[in-house]
């Protein structure tokens, strides 16, 4: 359960990284420090930032530089790959389009996922089947996605493994049928910077993205250097900033880690408020279970919380659809 947290801690993993491929990973004292970072974050704040993770920092601003230039577009060239139901909901939508809580976010996406071919998961993956869109103009926009994705999947994997030692479980409680094939999410999000009309702000600008909880596991966020937007509510309700730290990740945990922990872990309302003048990239990426696995408190957590489960069985995909069916303007 959250606690009235003022700050976001810092975690360096590359202790945890170093030993991950090692079935024998908990017994090591350098794993084992990080591992006990890890599950007070994740009991405290159910945020934290990981540095030491490996992925090169030219990649991470790469990322962000290119983002900034395809929001640079006009609509019309960024409504090439306009995102549609007959889409699987992939591809770009404007200003408006996203809506949390029945309010229009005031931000401009590209959504991708990971792809599901005709029929692979029946009906429950009806509504995502589909190739993403991915835009021609940046022309390397595609491949450096397509790169960063197989490393941010591969460092929440990694990640994953330490929570799970958290959580009193073997590295490998999340692989196999519950996240051993990962569903992942990918949105590339433009924050229009505050406007600015007889010096004073305009109002329809505060709420970049409205209060939420992530949906699946685990979530990276890569954001822009220089300005403050993210925040995190704690226990009391007080909005606590997560300040950008450069090359480190802002990581939080989402409702199927809740869900398998037996809420021993929380996941955390936040939002986006854009107040500085200047545009704002950030480009989250959602590591997930397995799109059709059904999730359940882990043993473990049960007998640690009283030895009654908190929560019913829920399918993930069942779950995801339910949200992306209805966080979406089409017109």
């Amino acid at each position: 359960m959250a606690t009235d947290f003022k700050s976001i801690p810092i975690i360096d993993i590359s202790l945890l990284l170093a030993k991950c491929d090692d079935p024998k990973m908990g017994e090591d004292t350098g794993v084992c420090r990080v591992v006990k970072q890890l599950d007070q974050a994740c009991r405290k704040a159910g945020f934290f930032y990981v540095k030491g993770h490996g992925i090169p920092e030219s990649l991470i601003n790469e990322v962000k530089h290119i983002t900034h230039k395809f929001f640079d577009l006009t609509y019309e060239e960024k409504l090439k790959i306009k995102m549609t139901p007959a889409a699987g909901y992939r591809g770009y939508q404007r200003i408006g389009e996203n809506v949390t809580k029945g309010r229009p976010d005031i931000h401009e996406a590209i959504d991708s996922y990971k792809e599901i071919k005709q029929d692979m998961y029946g009906s429950l993956g009806k509504p995502m089947e589909g190739c993403n869109q991915w835009p021609f103009n940046p022309p390397n926009f595609k491949s450096l996605m397509e790169e960063y994705i197989s490393l941010c999947t591969d460092l929440s994997r990694n990640i994953m493994r330490g929570i799970a030692l958290a959580l009193g479980g073997s590295p490998y409680e999340f692989e196999g049928e519950r996240a051993g094939d990962p569903f992942w999410v990918l949105r590339i999000i433009g924050y229009p910077g505050v406007s600015i009309a007889n010096g004073q702000a305009q109002p329809e600008n505060d709420i970049g993205c409205g209060a939420h909880t992530d949906y699946g596991l685990l979530t990276l966020v890569n954001q822009d250097d220089d300005i403050t937007a993210l925040q995190v509510r704690n226990l009391s309700g007080e909005w606590i900033s997560a300040p950008p730290i450069p090359g480190a990740f802002v990581c939080n945990i989402g409702d199927m880690l809740k869900l398998f922990s037996n809420g021993l872990y929380e996941s955390t309302l936040h939002r986006v408020i854009n107040n500085s003048p200047k545009y704002r990239v950030c480009v989250a990426y959602f590591y997930e279970t397995n799109f059709d696995a059904a999730v359940e408190p882990l043993d473990i957590c049960v007998q640690r919380t009283g030895g009654t489960a908190k929560f019913g069985k829920a399918v993930y995909g069942q779950h995801l659809v339910s949200k992306v069916t209805t966080n979406f303007v089409t017109p």
